[in-house]
Parts: C-alpha cells; structure tokens; sequence
C-alpha cells in the first residue's frame, strides 16, 4: 500500500504545474515536483474555506488529491511519513531530501481537522480519502455484500447439467462448465482469465444456459445487456459471442443449436456509459439508478479491469437487486486510466470472503501462440529471468529487439511502414473494410505519451517514413493532418456523434473528400470529429479491449516510473500471433520486478 514517491520536472518557469502563489510545505513540495498545482490549489482553497492553517494537514489533503490522480482512491499517509527522499524513479531514488511530517499522528491531525468534521476528506482504515472516494467504496462494499447476500435464483437443475453437458463437452471444456454452471446459479459472479482461457466461450454459453431457462421456466426471452468500457472492447465482446454462437459445431466444441441461436438473436454490445444512459451536463451520474434501473434480466460486463471505482459505483446502484452480474476479465491488466483498481480488489476481497463467488480459468486453449503464452505467464509469475529466456529463445512468434540494435530497428521501421502503405492504399482505394482490417494488423504500444519512446513521437516518425515511401506530404508537422489511410483513435465520447472514448478508425477518400470510417460501422466527414488522434502509435492503456496479430511493444528506460509488470504482461496479451519487444534486458527486468500498486481500501472491506 505504500505509495510510489514520483515527481514531474521541468526547466519551463510557466510549466502550469507550478504554483507560483504556493507558500510553506504545499510549496516545497510542489517545487520538488512531488505535488503539481491543481493538487496544490484544491488543497489551499478547502482549507481556507474551514479555517485549516496546519501545514501538515494541508499537504495530507494535497497528497489525497494527487493519489486520485494517480489512479489511487486514498493515500497512506504512513507511507511518505518520517522522512525520505524524492527522485524521478521512485521512493529512495533521489537525492532530494524534503521535509516530510513524521507519519506517527499525521493522520490523527488530519483526522481531527476542520476539514473531516464538514466531511472533505475521511481518515478510515488508516487510510485518508477524499470524502467522494469514501462514499464510492462504502456503496460498492454495501452493494456487493447485500447481492451476496440475496437469495440465489431459481433453476431448473437437470435441464442445467444436461444443456451445460451439451454446450461445454468433455474434459477440455470441464473448467468452463463448471464457470458456466456456478453462474447460472448465482447473482453475481466474477469471472477471471487471461487472453485464451475462454472467458467469451463460457459466457456465449452461460447466455444459452439462461435463455433456455427463462424459456423453458417463464416462457419469456430473457433481456441481456453486454457491455464493455470503451467502444473497442464492446464491439469485440459482440463480435466474439456472436463467433461463438455462429461457429460450425466440430467434434469435441461446444455447440450452439438452432434454439439456441434464436433465443439470442440479435444481441448488441455497448458501452457501459451507453448502457447506463448519458445524461446531460453530468460525467458521473447517469439516467439509469437506483431509482430508475436497468431493465435486463442479466448483465454482462467485459474488460472489468478498466472499470473504475465511480463507474462500478453507477452500474451496481442501476442493476436491478434480482438481476443475475456477470463481470469478466482479467485482474493482472493494467487498471483503469481513472481511480480505483476494482476488479483486483473483487477478486482479492471476495476470494476470501465467499471463494465461489469468482470462477478462474487457467486453462490455456490458444496453442497457437504458445511462446506469447509462456512470456505472459512468466510477467505474471515476476520471473523476469523466464521471461527474458522467452524472448531471446529465437521463437518467431516472440523476439526482443536491443534499442542499439541497429539491424532490428531498420526491421521495425521497414515493419511499420509497409504496414502504414497496406492501409493507405486501400483507404485510396475506398476499402473501408479492408483498410480498418488491416489497421488491426499491428499494433504499436508506447508506454509514454511524450519523449523518444513515447505515442507523439512514434506517430510523426511512421507519418515521416510513411510520406518518404509515398510521395505524399502526411502529418500535422506539414499542415496535412488528415489524410487518406490516416488511422485514428476517438479520445472523448461523443453523445451526439455516438462516438465512444476508445473506438478506432481510418481515413478515405470519398468523391474528394475525406471522411473517417469507424470501425463500428458508422463515417463521418473528418470536419465533425474533434477529441482524435492518430493511431499509427498508442499507449498500452489505450490499447485495453483491443487485439492485434502483430504487437510491438517499445519499452522505456528502465527508470521509468511507468515501466510495471501490470503494463508489460497487457502489452504482450494484446497480440495474437507475434509479440516483438523494444528494450534493453534492464527494462525487462524493471518491467516484470514492478508492480503498480494503487491504494485501495475495497478488498479490505470486502473481506470484512
């Protein structure tokens, strides 16, 4: 729980992380690049407000405002306490000695301020939150607890075993079947797995399982909702039941009847915000509630990972108390970009409170890419020995390339530029089909947005190779942003477009005008679009929900307080076929030694 002690640095006197009005410790801090300023200025203005003067207790506030940054819902003050050091690596790296609070009574301070009395902050679990995160976590514990607690639904028993006998045969498919039948007699389920244990494989057939029940009990279709938290992710989850279902039955694979594909014709995948209905001038609340909830019989929700803990919030107050949840995914992926590291803290807390509740799959069925498997067990596992041995075993399906290594990385931009050609050839050609296929192809993953590792410079380096080899003038750095075969990714919903933060695109020529095709379907002229960027390049935490054949992963220096094993083993998990490695075996190291921790008190109250 102890959080990392990470800082931002810069030579600009206007940086806007500086807060140039800041006085005693806020300001220390903030020019030792531990604090930034909205931390600062949040942290000033509440305790002006009540009359908090202790030094102390206002940079508590400030550090609680700087952990929800940082992806935590609370900070553990014991952690910075009694002094240290602060460097751009991490806790103990720097040479930088900074005045910390001795952290014996700093939260009792805290705790005994003006400002947990009117409730802006909370001291729990010997944790300090924000009073917003308190609330969150308190209703998500509660939630959760009471839909344990509620009676399971009824079913018929031997029409189960039977059809679950059918739709998940033999012993290679056991593991699922008993997934598969422990959900459908609970109200909740957490299903785990990482990339090709067959979570998709058993909700298709969870979904049959319950639609034959409601069939054969009620007589009445049974009302399914999938949902995912980005358009990406949703429209693979729609994409991979639908495979499921329509697959050609094969000797010893589970199969779908006729009956079976009609009661669940035509299921729709969306976004959990979709899901949960927009509502205007609002980020965070949503038209589906606790007083007006969601009208689905079950609720399936994919990529629970990125779910954070507000949005897990808004989804358990809209399920109606008597509807069957069903949240996949996998708890070794990266959490979501905002606070909270829900699906970790289920796993963690429920495992130990009520173990049936969460149903793993560990069995591996994607033998086509064993040494992608075997890397990615060795980051999970911590073992950066086995997972370096993997990567230089000479597999071709897994290779890592030196940033030295002057013949690999001709290779790499050789790569990349036929790939960038592939897709603008066929955007001019006016395949739309063709052209978002072959985006697919390869993915690009950058931990870092800025720097010579990071998104914006890969993106204006594979716009450069990609003009040289065309003949064209393409980027933004030459005043030609937009542009045939121009791959792109939607940062922002979009209510009124019906645009979703994640969903993914490319470029055509049309009748002499440019319009972006998504990959849901629906084109736009490029005029209407505004939250987008190029796509040659992404982060690992823009890449969640998504899959590509190829996958490149460009790690940083190993330094880099980015560089976790949580972000590696999702990198290496996004290819289907090739993982090729950018990095020195020092970053490999730091990768897979380095967990990114985020401060939580779920699991605990979970547990409890």
């Amino acid at each position: 729980m102890t959080p990392a002690i990470e800082r931002w640095t810069s030579d600009d006197p206007h940086d806007a992380r500086r807060a140039l009005g800041a006085t005693g410790l806020l300001r220390t801090f903030n020019e030792a690049g531990v604090l930034t300023a909205a931390d600062v200025h949040v942290a000033r203005r509440t305790a002006d407000v009540v009359g908090e003067d202790d030094e102390t207790v206002r940079l508590a506030v400030a550090l609680a405002v700087r952990a929800v940054r940082q992806g935590s819902v609370c900070v553990d003050l014991g952690g910075f306490g009694d002094g240290g050091s602060v460097g751009a690596g991490g806790a103990g790296t720097g040479d930088v000695p900074l005045p910390w609070p001795a952290a014996d009574g700093w939260l009792d301070r805290v705790a005994a301020s003006p400002l947990a009395e009117r409730s802006v902050v909370r001291a729990d679990l010997g944790l300090l939150y924000l009073d917003r995160y308190w609330r969150e976590e308190q209703q998500v514990r509660d939630d959760v607890v009471a839909r344990l607690a509620a009676p399971a639904p009824a079913v018929d028993d031997a029409l189960l075993e039977d059809s679950a006998a059918r739709l998940f045969p033999g012993d290679a498919y056991a593991e699922q079947r008993v997934a598969a039948l422990s959900t459908a007699r609970r109200l909740t389920t957490v299903l785990t797995g990482g990339p090709g244990r067959g979570k998709t494989t058993t909700v298709a057939g969870l979904l049959a399982l319950l639609a034959e029940q409601a069939e054969h009990t009620g007589g009445r279709r049974l009302r399914i909702a999938l949902a995912a938290p980005t358009g990406k992710a949703a429209a693979r989850l729609q994409e991979a039941v639908a495979g499921s279902l329509g697959a050609r039955p094969e000797t010893g694979r589970p199969e779908f009847t006729a009956d079976d594909r009609r009661r669940l014709a035509g299921l729709q995948a969306s976004t959990l915000h979709r899901l949960l209905g927009w509502r205007p001038g609002s980020s965070t609340r949503f038209r589906h509630d606790r007083v007006g909830r969601l009208p689905h019989d079950v609720v399936v929700v994919d990529e629970t990972s990125m779910v954070s803990l507000t949005l897990m919030a808004r989804l358990l107050e809209a399920v109606r108390p008597d509807a069957r949840l069903v949240l996949v995914g996998d708890p070794d992926q990266l959490a979501s970009v905002e606070a909270g590291a829900v699906l970790a803290d289920l796993v963690s807390g429920l495992g130990e409170r009520d173990a049936d509740v969460v149903a793993a799959l560990v069995t591996d069925h994607r033998s086509e890419s064993a040494a992608i498997t075997r890397l990615a067990a060795a980051i999970q596992h911590g073992d950066p020995e086995a997972a370096l041995a993997v990567l230089m075993a000479g597999d071709g399906a897994v290779e890592l390339v030196h940033p030295d290594d002057e013949a690999g990385l001709t290779g790499l931009q050789d790569e990349l530029t036929r790939h960038a050609l592939d897709v603008r050839g066929l955007a001019l050609a006016g395949d739309a089909a063709g052209a978002l296929a072959a985006v697919e192809r390869h993915r690009l993953l950058c931990a870092h947005r800025e720097g010579p590792w990071g998104v914006a410079h890969w993106n204006r380096q594979v716009e450069r190779w990609l003009g040289e080899a065309s003949g064209a003038y393409l980027g933004a750095a030459v005043g030609a942003e937009w542009y045939p075969g121009r791959p792109v990714l939607i940062t922002a919903n979009d209510y009124g477009l019906g645009l979703f933060n994640g969903d993914t695109g490319v470029v055509l020529a049309e009748d002499e005008k440019l319009r972006a095709h998504l990959s849901g379907g629906a084109s736009f002229a490029v005029s209407r679009l505004g939250d987008v960027e190029t796509l040659h390049a992404m982060t690992v935490h823009k890449s969640q929900g998504s899959q590509a054949e190829t996958v490149t992963v460009l790690l940083p220096d190993e330094t880099s307080p980015l560089l976790t094993r949580e972000l590696f083993y999702t990198a290496v998990t996004r290819a289907r076929r090739r993982v090729r490695v950018v990095g020195t075996p020092d970053a490999v190291r730091a990768a897979v030694g380095r967990r990114a921790r985020r401060a939580t008190g779920l699991a605990e109250r979970l547990r409890g």
